[in-house]
């Protein structure tokens, strides 16, 4: 056995395909990297079996023979595919020939993006053009679509029960939407009829592809995941056969085309499956949704964002088709041969792990008053998750029992349903009335355990606020249903591990702190609550005296080995709790779920522009008023500094006035009585030098030279 899986082994060989980065390709990609060259040409019960006998230097012959995947891709990431040897952005048609040539293999997915149908028209036809000059032969591969069959006429009109299968091929119709994929197909299906030694060519018509994330599906998917309708939609009647196949089905079937090189060129790919539009979406939100469905018109899918014109096309197409050779000739080790909705429990653990959407489970512990529902509020806006707490879970209990029986007359399930729902009701409220309002543990347990095995829960995950309160609650509330395997090598005690939680908070503070709290509330808010002074102390004695016991809540969760983490709450500045949902986050880590939609997207760059406006609103208007009280400032500092120099050259011309009093008195007196006879005499004489005349006169009259 041995010698045969060494004769299988073969060289190397390189594959290409294109856009690696979109979902057909980056699956089929991962698939053929852990593949060996030719395995599928044996049994894979008996390599398994022969692997564990093969020495190192057997293994390493078998690491020589894998395909090395290298393609193109569409947008450029920092973060390099480790399945993948070398990728290609943005080649020039040239250069990219240059790469087909270095390839034993030319895989082409024109399944997902219809302007690779021009591409893969172009590669097949100069590959053809040059194939004498190949130094090896070469394969060329087109993943094309059932699409290409969707107005093909009944094999037999008086039955039309017949399904299609590869024989049929020529006499297929093509969607007029797909036009150009079947002309595709024919020209691939030419080009290898020359000279198949050289140039050997293949297409395969893919059913529609599920699992590893969901790409046409994904649609049902996240809305069932999400939750946020009550009914999931079918477009139209629901009733049409939809042709699928699992991706690493596909993958399977494409490494067998490699390995086998079948004479027949046109393959259909599809699994046995003969399921209905209504059946595939029913399936999935029975398991990961609310369990019911709507029948919608079809021209309402036009109306969904996630869902292109393609994927409505393949969503409405009627086809009864059955791959005869797949099952014959191919050895194809088969995920899900029976189809998306016989394997819907291991399809949708796929599709959460691959695009890890895995729920995140807190549960809050703390004496009262210490924050303990803000911070469980602000966990979960971060983290998408959802809010439980006791009294609220009851409330809705009572509010669905309520509805559930008033449903109006219809199928005997319902009716049964709707008097197992008032026996319950009655029960409860019973018990409530013989309690004061308060339901005994049974009924809480039960309840709470129902609450977090809802799909939301299991879905996105919770956190669990202030309770459970006691060691049994948590016993009891948690316990391993009776279906559950226990693990016997464990020496932790068997728990429910789907609505356990992952992370155990404990907010503690000291007595001080949470009274001078409690006593800074306004009576508003104490008011009909139980942070009245003296409920609180009964509150927070009873808390106290039930955590120092030996089987506490958190004892509980120590013996899970779920190890609780204490936080100390010591500031009452920090209102928003920023510190505290820091260093939750760190422990947490990142969101497991969605990120925001692009509507939500668009909502919150609208408000962030609205915010940015209206600051920059703000921010004119405050310079506005800052220019304005300015202008007002200087125009009053000037009107004062102008009203002081005005008393300013009053006080001087008044001081000028009183300084020039003496001076005014002396000239007066001494000086213009001589200048006036002076300038009398100038004028009886009439000197030719007046002034030499009057300066001659004022000389000789001065009395001091007298």
């Amino acid at each position: 056995m041995a010698e045969e899986i060494e004769k299988t082994i073969h060289r190397t060989k390189r594959v290409f395909i294109n856009n690696l980065d979109s979902y057909a390709s980056k699956c089929i990609a991962k698939f053929l990297s852990t593949c060996v060259v030719g395995a599928s040409l044996v049994d894979s019960g008996e390599v398994e079996e022969e692997e564990e006998k093969m020495s190192q230097d057997d293994h390493a012959k078998v690491k020589e023979g894998t395909f090395q995947i290298v393609g193109t891709i569409t947008n450029k990431s920092e973060e390099k595919n480790p399945h993948v040897l070398e990728e290609y952005y943005q080649l020039e048609r040239e250069a990219l020939f240059q790469h087909l040539l270095e390839c034993d293999v030319i895989i082409y997915n024109i399944t997902e993006q219809a302007d690779q149908v021009e591409e893969a028209s172009w590669a097949v036809s100069a590959l053809h053009s040059e194939m004498v000059q190949f130094g090896d032969p070469k394969m060329f591969i087109l993943l094309s679509t059932v699409m290409t069959w969707a107005l093909s006429k009944p094999v037999d009109p008086d039955d039309p029960q017949i399904p299609f299968t590869e024989e049929d091929y020529r006499r297929r119709k093509a969607h007029p939407n797909f036009k150009e994929h079947i002309y595709l197909e024919k020209l691939v299906v030419k080009m290898g009829k020359t000279r198949r030694a050289f140039f050997s060519t293949y297409v395969v018509a893919s059913g529609l592809q599920y699992g590893m994330g969901e790409k046409i599906f994904h649609f049902f998917f996240k809305t069932s995941w999400l939750g946020d309708l009550p009914k999931i939609p079918v477009f139209g009647e629901g009733n049409n056969i939809i042709p699928t196949i699992h991706i690493n089905d596909l993958a399977g079937v494409i490494q067998n085309v490699i390995d086998h090189k079948p004479k027949l060129n046109y393959l259909v790919a599809v699994d046995d499956s003969k399921n209905t539009i209504e059946d595939i979406v029913k399936a999935i939100a029975v398991v990961l949704g609310p369990g019911k469905i709507h029948q919608l018109p079809k021209e309402d899918a036009f109306l969904i964002c996630d869902l292109q014109q393609r994927d409505i096309d393949a969503l409405l197409v009627y086809l009864r088709m059955e791959a005869v050779y797949l099952k014959d000739k191919f050895n194809i080790h088969w995920v899900c041969e029976s189809g998306l909705v016989e394997n819907i429990e291991r399809v949708v653990e796929e599709y959460k792990q691959t695009r890890e959407l895995l729920p995140i489970r807190l549960c809050i512990l703390g004496p009262p008053a210490v924050g303990k529902s803000i911070v469980a509020e602000r966990i979960c806006k971060h983290y998408k998750v959802h809010h439980i707490s006791l009294k609220a879970a009851i409330n809705e209990t009572l509010a669905h029992l309520e509805s559930l029986t008033h449903v109006e007359e219809g199928p005997a399930e319902a009716d049964d349903s709707a008097g197992g729902a008032q026996d319950f009701l009655d029960t409860l409220r019973e018990n409530m009335d013989q309690n004061g309002g308060r339901l005994d543990d049974q009924y809480v347990i039960r309840i709470m355990r129902d609450k977090l095995k809802s799909k939301p829960c299991t879905n996105q995950g919770f956190v669990l606020d202030s309770f459970p309160k006691t060691y049994e609650q948590a016993k009891e509330l948690f316990c391993a249903d009776d279906d559950e395997p226990e693990d016997t090598k464990s020496k932790v005690p068997p728990y429910n591990k789907k609505i356990t939680p992952d992370f155990v908070l404990s907010l503690d503070a000291s007595d001080d702190f949470l009274k001078s709290r409690v006593l800074d509330l306004p009576e508003s808010v104490v008011e009909g609550t139980s942070y009245s002074q003296e409920q609180f102390l009964r509150r927070l004695a009873s808390f106290r005296e039930s955590n120092v016991e030996d089987e506490t809540v958190l004892n509980y969760f120590d013996e899970l080995d779920i190890r609780p983490v204490h936080i100390e709450i010591t500031s009452s500045d920090d209102r928003e709790y920023l510190v505290v949902m820091e260093r939750i986050i760190n422990i947490v880590g990142k969101p497991k779920n969605y990120g925001p939609t692009s509507q939500e997207l668009e909502e919150e760059e609208r408000r962030s522009a609205e915010t940015r406006l209206s600051q920059q609103e703000q921010q004119s208007a405050e310079e506005e008023r800052k220019e304005a009280e300015e202008a007002e400032q200087r125009a009053k500092c000037w009107e004062e500094w102008c009203k002081r120099l005005d008393e300013v050259k009053k006080q001087e011309h008044d001081l000028l006035e009183a300084q020039s009093v003496p001076l005014r008195s002396y000239l007066m007196k001494n000086v213009m009585p001589t200048l006036t006879q002076g300038l009398i005499q100038c004028c009886k004489t009439r000197p030719e030098d007046p002034v030499d005349f009057l300066a001659e006169y004022l000389f000789k009259s001065n009395p001091q030279v007298e």
